[in-house]
């Protein structure tokens, strides 16, 4: 599902590579714990907020050591969050980025191995769609088995409405059974008709970002586009960080997207798999080079 995906892509950004890159290793305690202090989360920290403690460690567990870094590199997993392959994904995250911190404790408190191992079991088939493999930084063998202190997976019986709600479908990823002429009836009340693979996902005050490919194909435009509006811009996706698009799960893909240009924004309003050598896709594809709405 795209909200992002990250994925994603959302997990392309330079930034959060670095994070990935540049943790401390775990096992190396006079690193973690040297000049470790407490500090409230920030309200700003998405990624953390709701969460049963209030005090983070600074330095954290990935070798963040101011709060600026921390909030950036947090912000690069919110869509993982949203992508809801896993309740505890958000818990596994927070324990690394802001971890808990206790006056009583000297040591910060890793998440166990079983919780980093269930996230994964539900998380690792969806980055790997988007071309990402699972990261270093959740490495599980680095951390301690449920013996040893550490934050376990939720459990029990409150675990259940999260793990049955059904995230909301976005508008634009909706399936709708239509035929040739329903198909070409919904372009003439768009702007633009495209044929992209898809290079580039992020996520932008809650909408999401797609970047298509230099070689995604103009299968339609209105007047007044070009094709360098349309090679050159982004493509939005209203609120995808609020919804799931099923329909665009995979990045190697290609895709039919239908749109409109609102503000000088390229908007979504249909997605569609291309589905390669299909019939109905070749007669569709030739009906919009002929049409006049």
């Amino acid at each position: 599902s795209l909200q992002g995906l990250v994925m994603l892509w959302i997990l392309a950004s330079a930034t959060c590579v670095e994070a990935f890159h540049g943790m401390y290793p775990l096992g190396q305690q006079e690193l973690l714990y040297k000049k470790s202090k407490c500090k409230a989360i920030p309200a700003s920290m998405q990624l953390c907020s709701h969460m049963e403690y209030s005090a983070m460690r600074l330095p954290n567990l990935l070798g963040h050591e101011t709060m600026d870094e921390v909030l950036q590199q947090a912000a690069s997993w919110l869509p993982l969050v949203h992508k809801q392959c896993h309740p505890d994904t958000r818990k596994l995250l927070c324990s690394l980025f802001a971890p808990v911190c206790l006056d009583e404790l000297d040591e910060p408190i890793e998440p166990c191995r079983s919780l980093c191992e269930g996230v994964k079991k539900g998380c690792a088939p969806l980055m790997s769609a988007f071309g990402f493999p699972w990261p270093d930084m959740l490495d599980c063998s680095r951390f301690p088995a449920d013996t040893e202190l550490c934050i376990p997976p939720a459990s029990g019986p409150h675990l259940v409405p999260a793990a049955r709600e059904v995230p909301k479908v976005c508008d634009a990823c909706k399936e709708k059974v239509e035929n040739e002429n329903e198909i070409v009836h919904s372009l003439c009340k768009n702007d633009f008709a495209l044929k992209i693979r898809v290079k580039e996902i992020s996520y932008m005050n809650g909408d999401t970002r797609i970047i298509p490919e230099s070689k995604s194909r103009t299968i339609y435009k209105l007047k007044g586009l070009t094709e360098r509006d349309l090679r050159k811009t982004a493509l939005w996706l209203r609120d995808g960080l609020q919804c799931t698009c099923d329909e665009m799960n995979n990045i190697n893909a290609a895709y039919l997207v239908m749109g409109q240009n609102l503000d000088g924004h390229l908007v979504i309003t249909s997605v569609k798999r291309w589905q390669r050598g299909h019939r109905e896709f070749k007669r569709i594809s030739r009906s919009m080079r002929k049409l006049q709405c």
